[in-house]
């Protein structure tokens, strides 16, 4: 019997994962939740998901949630699945500079015995900064450039005319927590980095708007007992999304194939 998914959202990255797993005999994503009426009619007629606006239309109980929306996404849905027993993926990770979501999605999933996973996405190395971890880590720092016009719709725009730059700006430079709230769109990788290694608030990071570069361009750095290591990724973006590496959702596919079929390669 098909395990079923459901995908909160259904954007670039949703749209892929449905792609990748449409032949899959063992997993059907067969739910979309969306917010907006108007999502509904444009995804039926790409698709043949069921497509809902609110959890209370839920044709079943799905054996796993990914989501691919937003923040506020995970906000709103995380708490109520995984109180439910329902093992919830985020991609939004950045959702988890929050403090008081952070323990929410906890509680939640202490009371339901269920797991939250959290999607790598476009960058590589996270079990070995978390493996660094265990011993004095004692510097972590990310950097991301990209495209100019990735980084529309972000603080970016008020700093420089992405549209018209000719060289390579750096448009933040702080910590992985004020990164990943001032980019949610944009800085999920962040967040990801800071769990698994020193923390939001003792992760460096930088971001750089660059007109001379076709893809995204993420890049580690890390020192402490065990040594160092600098691993850098550069990443095509999805075609429908120039924010997002395609690797963030080939990231969200692995992570339902672990999930479903018990997997840890």
């Amino acid at each position: 019997m098909k395990k079923s998914i459901l995908l909160v959202g259904c954007g670039g990255i949703g749209t892929e994962v449905i792609k990748k797993l449409s032949g899959d005999k063992s997993i059907s994503v067969d739910q979309v939740l969306v917010r907006a009426e108007s999502r509904i009619v444009k995804i039926s007629d790409q698709m043949h998901q069921k497509v809902i606006t609110s959890v209370n239309s839920l044709s079943h109980r799905p054996d796993f949630v990914l989501e691919c929306a937003s923040h506020k996404a995970v906000a709103d849905f995380g708490p109520y699945f995984l109180e439910r027993g329902i093992d919830f993926g985020i991609v939004s990770v950045g959702a988890l500079s929050d403090p008081l979501l952070y323990q929410k999605l906890q509680s939640a999933s202490e009371k339901g015995n269920s797991k939250l996973f959290i999607i790598p996405g476009a960058i590589g190395g996270i079990d070995l900064l978390s493996a660094a971890g265990v011993d004095n880590l004692e510097e972590v720092s990310y950097s991301a450039r990209k495209p100019p016009l990735s980084w529309l719709g972000t603080p970016a725009e008020e700093i420089i005319d992405l549209k018209n730059i000719l060289e390579a700006k750096t448009i933040y430079e702080g910590d992985a927590r004020e990164a990943a709230m001032l980019y949610p769109k944009n800085a999920n990788v962040t967040a990801t980095i800071a769990l698994a290694g020193l923390g939001f608030d003792q992760t460096r990071v930088k971001l750089v708007a660059d007109p001379n570069i076709t893809k995204n361009i993420h890049h580690i750095e890390a020192n402490g007992s065990f040594g160092e290591f600098k691993i850098t990724v550069k990443g095509n973006t999805l075609k429908s999304n120039p924010k997002t590496s395609s690797l963030t959702a080939y990231s969200a596919v692995r992570a339902i194939n672990n999930r479903i079929k018990s997997t840890s390669i």
